[in-house]
């Protein structure tokens, strides 16, 4: 099951709101958001309008430690929309902790949620019914896990602040989340594939696939994963007419500008539906083998 965790209760003061225009390319021919869309709300609602203000934001620039993307989950809500209407996000944020099999601190996290509003429109055709009611397009989170990034091996992990402003260790108490998880069957779904396949289309990572942090960017997966999948499909005898309506990805190691990877998938079908199917699975490569990939996905498509 794909579902993002419940926002926490978030002084108003704390809650970012952000005004996002929309690209061509943001909203499918059918009037829903590309889900690749959404994630930019993170930083516009959390990041730029909330964060910047906190103790948080100036942690990485004192110190080194920086908080590194481990898990995100989207899933898109109502519609249809219009490229020709902004969209509204709301953004929330909380500090929080892991702790290991004998109750010890082992991690601190930064959780974020966004929520994306948009009014009921086409960019083409007559209105649909309700057109102009704002409604949730859509939702993000994304988890992230503090680290001294550029310290020696040995001296990177954060197990507690030391910074005015910043609780030792958060109180909130955070459940961890095996990311191999992500691989097991969805509920009632009928594979399609006995296994995990590689897809047939190895992936060449380049520089259009970067960021300014000198490695492939997050919203890079999903994407890849959403062309494999559709690839999958076709060779199954299923309609490619879908779209990815929800996704999780855990990361464990990033993929670089120059590197070769492979995307390893099983899809599903659900009851006796003819389109729309589920897709797990994980990319690999020489460094990164299945039992240690770079980062698990989860995918649900219609």
């Amino acid at each position: 099951m794909i579902a993002i965790p419940p926002r926490p209760d978030t002084p108003a003061d704390d809650v970012g709101r952000a005004t996002m225009p929309l690209r061509y390319e943001d909203v499918a021919q059918d009037g829903r958001m590309m889900l690749e869309a959404m994630p930019p709300a993170l930083g516009e609602a959390v990041w730029r309008a909330s964060l910047s203000r906190t103790p948080a934001a100036k942690l990485s620039r004192a110190q080194g430690v920086i908080p590194i993307l481990s898990r995100m989950i989207v899933e898109r809500g109502e519609g249809p929309i219009s490229v020709n209407h902004a969209v509204e996000a709301e953004g929330f944020w909380q500090l929080a902790h892991t702790v290991d099999a004998h109750g010890e601190v082992d991690r601190l996290v930064m959780n974020l949620w966004a929520d994306v509003y948009g009014k009921r429109a086409r960019t083409y055709g007559p209105p649909p019914e309700g057109a102009g009611e704002r409604v949730c397009v859509g939702r993000v989170f994304a988890e992230h896990v503090f680290t001294r990034l550029f310290a020696p091996p040995g001296e990177r992990k954060v197990v507690a602040f030391d910074f005015p402003g910043l609780p030792r260790v958060p109180e909130t108490r955070w459940a961890w989340r095996d990311p191999a998880r992500l691989l097991d069957a969805p509920e009632g779904a009928s594979p399609l594939d006995d296994a995990l396949e590689d897809d047939v289309a190895p992936i060449a990572f380049g520089l259009a696939h970067t960021d300014s942090n000198q490695h492939v960017n997050s919203l890079a997966y999903p994407r890849l994963f959403e062309e494999a999948a559709l690839r999958r499909l076709v060779a199954r005898g299923r309609d490619p007419r879908v779209l990815s309506s929800a996704y999780e990805i855990a990361f464990r190691k990033p993929c670089f500008a120059g590197d070769v990877a492979r995307v390893a998938l099983r899809t599903f079908a659900r009851g006796d539906a003819t389109i729309g199917a589920d897709a797990v699975g994980a990319f690999t490569s020489a460094s990164a083998p299945r039992e240690k990939p770079h980062c698990w996905v989860r995918m649900r498509l219609t």
